[in-house]
């Protein structure tokens, strides 16, 4: 595998969409645990404030994605090229194209309606579902619970739909606790997109690297505060870097 690349002190994967539906289809329902983080802006500024422990769950992942292109060309502006593989993608690729039928996929979080969807959709694979409770990442009980449901669940996909950073905290625990087997995806709001609860931007809005402002003006009270308030933090966080490494 290419080595990773650094930026704002996150270790990405250069892989190409390709190369990543790749590894996932070379692991199966018996591999041992591995997850993938998909970092955007909106990630990259809370790490930069988050606890060691927050960012342990990003740094232990076994593939770490660019999800964004915005993100991606902030990196080219500090001479670090990432590959983008948004996480959307990789949910669809996973379901269009990896599965098989009869495998099984571990949803923690989402709704019954896309399990039910899913089924409808996808009739050969076996959705099982955890439906943990709010609060995920101050209740230590809540979580363990969830990783004891993905271990019994005996599923190749494990899809962690339940925000960031509460998915990676939870992926990172999966891994700790050595009874997990396949792979976890942390997806947000992935199932969305697959069972259609919401609409992804035409390709030509996501190409030209202004999926958010289709996001934006989808849901503007749930994201304006993350794009126009949050998210401009980036810059600094980036011009920072770039001028502690000489760059």
């Amino acid at each position: 595998m290419t080595a990773r690349r650094n930026f704002l002190d996150l270790d990405f994967d250069p892989l190409t969409p390709e190369q990543a539906e790749a590894w996932l289809a070379a692991r199966g329902q018996a591999s041992p645990f591995a997850y993938i983080v998909t970092p955007n802006v909106d990630h990259m500024v809370r790490l930069a404030s988050q606890p060691q422990a927050i960012r342990a769950a990003y740094d232990d992942a076994d593939l770490c994605l660019c999800d964004s292109r915005v993100l991606a060309r902030l990196a080219k502006l500090a001479d670090v090229a990432l590959t983008v593989v948004p996480g959307s993608d990789l949910v669809a690729a996973l379901f269009d194209r990896v599965l098989k039928p009869g495998d099984r996929v571990c949803l923690i979080g989402g709704g019954p309606d896309h399990v039910t969807r899913l089924g409808e959709r996808y009739p050969g694979i076996v959705v099982l579902h955890h439906m943990p409770p709010m609060g995920l990442r101050t209740n230590p009980a809540a979580r363990a619970a969830a990783v004891d449901f993905a271990a019994r669940s005996d599923a190749r996909a494990i899809l962690l739909a339940v925000g960031s950073p509460q998915q990676e905290l939870l992926a990172h625990e999966m891994k700790a606790d050595g009874r997990v087997r396949g792979t976890a995806l942390c997806i947000g709001a992935g199932i969305d997109f697959i069972v259609g609860a919401q609409v992804r931007a035409p390709h030509i809005v996501q190409k030209a690297g202004f999926e958010w402002a289709w996001r934006l003006a989808s849901q503007p009270r749930r994201l304006a505060k993350r794009y126009l308030v949050d998210g401009p933090a980036i810059f600094p966080l980036v011009w920072r870097w770039k001028r502690s490494r000489g760059r």
